[in-house]
C-alpha cells in the first residue's frame, strides 16, 4: 500500500530555494553568505498634465476680423444689389480673378500690369524712406543729446512738420525737373519728420544715471551712443520708423496720382480716366493690404528688438 504525502505550496518554495543555495557556487566550501542585495527604487517623474489646445482664444483672434469683413462685403452687396455705375462685389471679384491672373504683362510704358506698379511704388518708398531714415534718424540722436541744437531746430521741425505732403512736390518738381525723384524727395521730406520726433524724445527719456556713470568711465561719445543711448532709444527710433513707414506709403499714391509715369498712384488715376470702378476698388485693397503688411513687419521688428520682459 503506497502512502501518498501531499505538501503545501509553501513548503514546495522553501524545499526550491534551499536547493538553490545548496547548488550556488562556494556552498560547498563553506563560504560566507552573501549580504542581500537591495535594489533602490527609481521614482519616475510624472508626466506632466497636457495642456488643451485654447481653441477660444483662437476663435477670439480669427472670428472677429472675418466677421468685420464680411459685414463690410454684405453692407457692399445691399447697396449694389439694384445699382448700374458701382460694382457689386461678385463683379469686383471676377474682375480681380482676371486682373490677377496676369499680374506682370508689360505692353508699354503706360500699360503694365499691376504687379509691376506695386513694385515701383516699393522701390520709391524704400529710396526716399531709407533716405529719411540715414538723415532722420542721427538727427534725432543730436537733438536729444545736445540741448543747444534741439533748442534751435525744434521750431524748425513744429513749423515744417504740419505741411501737407502735396505741398512738397511742386518743389521737388522744380528742383529736379523730374517726376520720379520728385516723388522720392516728396516722400523723404513727409517722412523724415516722426523719426526725428521719436529718436529725439527717446534720447531725452534715457535716466541720468547712465550718463553719470559713462562721465564716471570717461567713455566717449560714440561709446555713450553706441552701448547707452542706442539699446535704450531703440524702441521709440522703432517706432518712429513704423509711423514714417506709413506716411511714406500713403504719399506715394497721391504723389503718383500728379506726376504720372508707373506707379500704383497712377495706376489708380489710369483706371479712372477708363471708367473702370471695379479696378479702382481692386487698388483701393492692394494700398491697404500692401500698408498693412509693411506696418506689421515693422511691428515684429520692434517687438523682436525690445527690451521689455
Amino acid at each position: 500500500m503506497v502512502s501518498a504525502v501531499f505538501h503545501s505550496p509553501l513548503e514546495a518554495v522553501a524545499e526550491e530555494r534551499a536547493a538553490a543555495r545548496a547548488a550556488a557556487p562556494g556552498a560547498a566550501q563553506g563560504a560566507k553568505p552573501q549580504a542581500a542585495v537591495v535594489t533602490p527604487e527609481v521614482s519616475v517623474p510624472a508626466a506632466a498634465p497636457r495642456v488643451p489646445f485654447d481653441w477660444r482664444g483662437l476663435a477670439l483672434k480669427v472670428l472677429p476680423p472675418i466677421f468685420g469683413i464680411a459685414l463690410l462685403i454684405g453692407i457692399w452687396a445691399l447697396l449694389t444689389i439694384k445699382s448700374t455705375s458701382f460694382p457689386s462685389p461678385a463683379q469686383t471679384f471676377e474682375a480681380a480673378v482676371k486682373l490677377f491672373a496676369d499680374p506682370f504683362y508689360s505692353k508699354g510704358p503706360n500699360d503694365q500690369g499691376i504687379g509691376w506698379n506695386i513694385l515701383f511704388s516699393l522701390q520709391r518708398v524704400a529710396v526716399g524712406f531709407g533716405m529719411a531714415a540715414a538723415v532722420g534718424i542721427p538727427m534725432g540722436f543730436m537733438l536729444g543729446r545736445f540741448e543747444f541744437l534741439n533748442r534751435m531746430v525744434s521750431p524748425l521741425v513744429s513749423l515744417l512738420r504740419p505741411v501737407s505732403p502735396l505741398a512738397w512736390l511742386p518743389i521737388g518738381l522744380l528742383v529736379f525737373k523730374s517726376a520720379n525723384p520728385a516723388a522720392i524727395w516728396t516722400i523723404f521730406i513727409c517722412s523724415i519728420w516722426p523719426m526725428i520726433i521719436n529718436t529725439a524724445v527717446g534720447v531725452q527719456r534715457v535716466p541720468a544715471d547712465y550718463l553719470n556713470v559713462a562721465r564716471v568711465l570717461n567713455l566717449s561719445e560714440w561709446k555713450i551712443i553706441t552701448r547707452i543711448l542706442f539699446p535704450a532709444v531703440l524702441p521709440y527710433m522703432l517706432t518712429g520708423v513704423r509711423l514714417s513707414v506709413g506716411t511714406a506709403w500713403l504719399v506715394i499714391v497721391a504723389a503718383e496720382m500728379l506726376t504720372g509715369g508707373v506707379g500704383i498712384g497712377f495706376w489708380v488715376w489710369d483706371e479712372w480716366n477708363n471708367l473702370n470702378v471695379q479696378h479702382i476698388i481692386i487698388a483701393i485693397f492692394v494700398i491697404g493690404i500692401v500698408g498693412l503688411a509693411l506696418e506689421q513687419l515693422l511691428m515684429a521688428i520692434a517687438k523682436r528688438f525690445s527690451f521689455d520682459g
